[in-house]
């Protein structure tokens, strides 16, 4: 039995992400799906388990967690140490400040804009796309002069923005223009542990 449930689906990246972290932490659990294209997180079975109806959701015990940000700062801190998640002020405050930038500009802009074209989500695709547009700027800005979002090696911070970074190309939006942000990818998939999303990664970096 696992000590550890993720309720997930697969084409999402915030599930990803946790996905990734399980792995690299080196976590066994088991994966529960949750059809969002179906609509099943809001039936009522799932609304038992999660009131929020939403996914990623981890159950580890008697804990529970929405939010994808939320389950890397758990598991960051039960499992993972000072390595993922610093606990010095200033420099947790850098990783809160991309897990920002990972829940606003990559996830209402990339994350949005993928949504219209993979699952005809009625967003504003243009809209969605020029923000982000913004997010990749703000992280090159970043990347040209760093390895890593926050610090001198990788955190959740890294985790939480690479995703939707990653599936830049589904969501219409170029990558072209963020040369460091590509080298960036590069390093996050080589690290050890490191899984594709479900359906396949894209490729053209």
């Amino acid at each position: 039995m696992h000590p550890i449930t993720l309720y997930d689906f697969p084409l999402s990246g915030n599930c990803h992400k946790v996905r990734l972290l399980l792995s690299m932490l080196g976590i066994d659990y088991e994966r529960v799906t949750i059809d969002v294209v179906k609509n099943e997180t809001a039936s009522p079975e799932f609304t038992r388990i999660n009131p929020r109806g939403q996914v990623p959701f981890l159950v580890d015990g008697e804990v529970r967690i929405w939010d994808s940000m939320a389950i890397l700062v758990y598991l960051a801190r039960r499992y993972g140490g000072r390595e993922w998640l610093p606990d010095g002020p200033a420099d947790e405050a850098r990783v809160m400040e991309w897990l920002a930038v990972a829940g606003d500009e990559l996830l209402y802009g990339l994350a949005r804009a993928r949504a219209v074209r993979r699952l005809k989500r009625p967003f504003n695709q243009a809209q969605c796309q020029q923000e982000g547009r913004h997010g990749l700027a703000v992280m090159e800005s970043r990347l040209d002069h760093a390895e890593w979002l926050a610090g001198t090696r990788a955190t959740i911070a890294d985790l939480a923005c690479y995703p939707y970074a990653a599936l830049a190309e589904e969501a219409g939006v170029s990558l072209a223009p963020y040369p460091a942000t590509r080298a960036w990818l590069g390093r996050v998939e080589a690290m050890p542990g490191w899984v594709p999303l479900l359906d396949g990664q894209p490729g053209n970096r």
